[in-house]
């Protein structure tokens, strides 16, 4: 049984007191909870709050990770930095990065397999552009994402690997493809990796949504047998609305 797993990506946003803040309250109000938790946060915040949720059920990610080890990388934050600060996961190939810094697949891939040789967990995000999805190609896209990304990653380490759907055009717009809508990616999604591996690591492997999840729509989408857990973007700015879908089963 996939344990459900809910995880919040603050993007660009807060300053350090409220950063500090809400991480303050999401350990109080998720102490008692029974899924797995993660906050994605800020580069420059990531020692205040992980000095908040240490010892905690709450895990401190990062929202990016460099592909190369610690050297003359200008502007670059490497795996070594991030785990000496108590990070433990790093999201990857959000849509944000895909689409507005352009950083490609074989990128991607790199980042991919350098976070897991190092030891931290992996949340690879994949997702179709609207265009794609009118064009009928959300799937195949998807399948590519995953073939590209997860190449040279190896069964072992699909043990660390969280895939996160996150259809484009769901991302901070306030559309939500339909639970069963969703629900028919993240199946197709895990019948693809049960091509790339087995159906042992594809039965085992989270697969989040992450498109615009909230409390009004969280229950009927982790109804969805293939939906284990969220990424949440806007909701998980708030204490209150982000327990609530940690909240939700």
């Amino acid at each position: 049984m996939r344990q459900y797993y809910i995880a919040g990506n603050w993007k660009m946003n807060k300053n350090k007191a409220e950063a500090v803040e809400l991480a303050k309250g999401l350990v109080a109000a998720l102490k008692d909870g029974k899924n797995k938790y993660m906050i994605g946060v800020p580069y420059v915040y990531l020692d205040a709050v992980a000095q908040v949720v240490k010892g905690s059920n709450i895990q401190l990610g990062a929202q990016d990770v460099a592909a190369t080890s610690n050297g003359a990388h200008t502007g670059e934050i490497s795996t070594e930095m991030l785990k000496d600060i108590g990070c433990q996961t790093v999201i990857l190939g959000h849509s944000e990065r895909r689409h507005e810094i352009g950083e490609s697949d074989e990128l991607i891939n790199k980042k991919v397999r350098k976070a897991l040789a190092d030891g931290l967990d992996v949340v690879l995000c994949i997702g179709e552009l609207l265009s794609d999805r009118e064009a009928g190609n959300a799937e195949d896209v998807c399948a590519f994402q995953l073939s590209a990304d997860l190449s040279g990653v190896t069964a072992e380490q699909m043990a660390k690997v969280t895939i996160a759907y996150e259809p484009v055009w769901a991302i901070g717009t306030g559309k939500t493809a339909t639970p069963a809508d969703a629900q028919a990616i993240h199946k197709f999604c895990r019948d693809h990796i049960a091509k790339l591996y087995s159906k042992d690591v594809a039965d085992k492997v989270i697969i989040q949504y992450g498109g615009s999840m909230k409390p009004e729509n969280a229950q009927e989408l982790l109804n969805q047998p293939d939906i284990d857990g969220g990424l949440i973007g806007g909701a998980a700015l708030k204490v209150e609305s982000f327990e609530k879908i940690c909240k939700t089963y």
